[in-house]
């Protein structure tokens, strides 16, 4: 069963505890409105490199385009020097974040040759100063990203939660591998239960979550606050309003229909297409539209077609085109079948 007790950050009691995981390339600004649209108890932005002079970029500009009409706005932001990624914290917060999350869990190498991202677990003396360094910049929570471990022979994750504890760090999510997994394998949730046994602080588990069995296998394996679903949303943002029906059984059916994912889609590219610009936006829009396909029926062609054409137009009228044609099998298959009950009904006749 899922707890009843409420996933709260700070002063922040989050609407759900099924949360979006920041993803670099893919957490933007329209993907993280679509998210919260089916339910998702909180977005946060893509990591951001703490080096404020490199903000001026097209690349940190996108992904400091913040949700300011969604409580709570939760910035991630990564680095390995604690003043660098205080000034940049407040910054932040100077532009409307209410929560900062620093990011000690990304296995990209590089990240992680920058000795960033999870390659920061190797130096527990310098997590305890990052983390002391930016509690004590900001006024608003500040959470933290990490793995078990820096390798399979050295989980931490223990003690790295402990450390951030004690720097006032007010929430933890945990993704199930560590850096040397970077996502191979299967994520282990153990470690993330021996965490959440020893801090006081909220747990989320990450890793894996990609169908609502697999959810309850986490929820019950971990005794987590609240889960972060990151691949499992990719192409499947509806899967927050499948999660959330598990705390509500009663609830209206999730049964996504044709034209809702139609809908879904379009939606999604247009919002792609003016967030970015036409050009880049259709460029970012082809791999949604490739996780999109996977859960479609017979969708080969239309994804080889969809990710090869370059105008915002043709995106769009080659999915029109697509579910027009569904609907266009659907009819002539029930035709077929209403013929087929008349013909066995003259037979019975006769």
């Amino acid at each position: 069963m899922i707890s009843s007790r409420p996933l709260r950050i700070g002063p922040y009691e989050l609407s759900s505890p099924f949360v979006l995981a920041p993803m670099a390339g893919v957490t933007d600004g329209p993907f993280r409105r679509l998210c919260r649209s089916f339910g998702a108890g909180m977005t946060t932005s893509e990591m951001t490199t703490a080096d404020t002079r490199l903000w001026q970029s097209a690349k940190s500009r996108h992904r400091l385009d913040l949700d300011l009409d969604a409580e709570p706005v939760a910035v991630q932001i990564a680095g390995s020097e604690p003043g660098q990624l205080a000034l940049a914290a407040r910054a932040c917060v100077d532009r409307g974040a209410q929560i900062i999350d620093i990011n000690m869990g990304c296995p990209a190498k590089k990240v992680c040759r920058k000795a960033a991202g999870s390659a920061l677990l190797r130096d527990e003396k310098l997590v305890a100063g990052i983390l002391t360094a930016v509690t004590r910049a900001v006024d608003v929570p500040v959470t933290l990203k990490y793995r078990t471990g820096w390798d399979r022979e050295h989980r931490n994750a223990v003690h790295i939660g402990r450390i951030a504890e004690d720097a006032g760090i007010q929430a933890l999510a945990i993704h199930g591998r560590t850096r040397a997994d970077r996502y191979r394998g299967e994520a282990e949730y153990e470690t993330i239960a021996r965490v959440k046994q020893s801090v006081g602080i909220p747990v989320i588990a990450n890793g894996d979550i990609t169908t609502l069995e697999k959810s309850l296998e986490v929820l019950r394996l971990t005794d987590a606050d609240g889960l972060m679903i990151g691949r499992g949303a990719q192409g499947r943002p509806w899967i927050f309003r499948e999660l959330k029906q598990l705390l509500d059984p009663l609830a209206d059916s999730t049964q996504l229909g044709k034209r809702e994912l139609r809908d879904i889609m379009l939606g999604h590219l247009d919002g792609l297409h003016r967030f970015y610009g036409e050009q880049t936006g259709v460029r970012v829009a082809r791999k949604h539209l490739t996780w999109y396909c996977q859960h479609l029926d017979g969708a080969d062609d239309f994804r080889h077609r969809v990710v090869r054409v370059d105008s915002a137009s043709e995106q769009l009228r080659l999915t029109k085109q697509y579910f027009l044609g569904i609907e266009e099998s659907g009819t002539q298959e029930q035709e077929g079948r209403r013929k087929h009950t008349q013909d066995k009904r003259k037979e019975a006749a006769l």
